[in-house]
């Protein structure tokens, strides 16, 4: 089986006419105004999914300021996932920073939604300040047994759209506070994961975390599979494609040629989430 951790979906209205969801929200405008940024509805991932032969994927939104956007997408991706409910597995998506998205996570939590994320930070604003609202969703996500998955990437190298301010000190921070519950990191966490050679202390606090590798092939050479393998183990490593961004197949030629050997490629392109979200292999 395959499970692809790291999926955006959008309604039908969004991915026609992105610019009438510009105002007010210059963190999707950053990231969307280019026409080659892909927006997709479920639909679209579905068919994607069967040219890669993806059986499952998480799906998530985007992290509106505006709540009433967020829960207005949000409810497609719920909606998405209860018509598929043998592909599709749905994740609520609040901005961590806006007002009521401690309320809004619960509700979607409640209505169905397996965990939250992709939840991001990509202002700049006080790390306290953003640790503490971090920290109330953790707290919802944590009550109701749910999944955490997180936008992380690396603090140095080259300036691209969606790269955050903050560094691997912030997502240790997150791990540390959501210690005992799934925490995914996306993007390799950032980098985070190479401090799990540290002797003390760090080792610990990444033991309920998972990586994902969402656009890896942008960002690292093919050595990351095969470095991160033996840093954090096979079985904390998951498959993710960041999809409409690229598609599946790109990243499956990487890990299939990356002489992991087949019972670890298993694990990451599908065991591991398998577990993870309860579904049946």
């Amino acid at each position: 089986m395959r499970v692809d951790v790291h999926t955006h979906i959008a309604p039908p209205a969004m991915v026609q006419d992105r610019s009438q969801f510009f105002d007010g929200e210059p963190i999707f405008q950053w990231l969307y105004e280019s026409p080659k940024a892909r927006l997709v509805t479920a639909e679209s991932l579905l068919e994607a999914m069967d040219r890669d032969e993806i059986h499952r994927s998480v799906v998530f939104g985007f992290p509106w300021h505006n709540i009433e956007t967020a829960k207005r997408h949000n409810d497609y991706v719920l909606e998405a996932a209860s018509r598929h409910p043998s592909r599709l597995i749905p994740m609520g998506c609040v901005n961590p920073l806006s007002k009521d998205a401690d309320r809004e996570a619960q509700r979607c939590l409640q209505a169905g939604a397996r965990g939250l994320g992709e939840l991001a930070v990509y202002e700049n604003c006080p790390i306290d300040a953003a640790i503490a609202d971090y920290q109330a969703l953790i707290d919802c996500c944590r009550s109701s047994g749910g999944v955490m998955l997180v936008h992380a990437n690396e603090p140095i190298g080259h300036a691209y759209p969606g790269k955050a301010p903050f560094g691997v000190e912030f997502y240790y921070e997150i791990a540390r506070r959501a210690e005992g519950m799934p925490l995914i990191l996306a993007h390799w966490g950032g980098g985070l994961g190479f401090y799990g050679l540290l002797k003390k202390e760090v080792p610990e606090v990444l033991a309920h975390v998972y990586f994902d590798t969402a656009a890896s092939p942008y960002v690292y050479r093919q050595d990351i599979y095969a470095a991160m393998v033996r840093i954090v183990g096979p079985d904390k490593i998951l498959f993710g494609s960041d999809y409409p961004l690229l598609a599946p197949a790109r990243y499956l030629r990487e890990i299939e040629s990356a002489d992991l050997g087949a019972e670890v490629v298993q694990a990451i392109v599908g065991g591991n989430a398998s577990r993870l979200f309860g579904v049946a292999m």
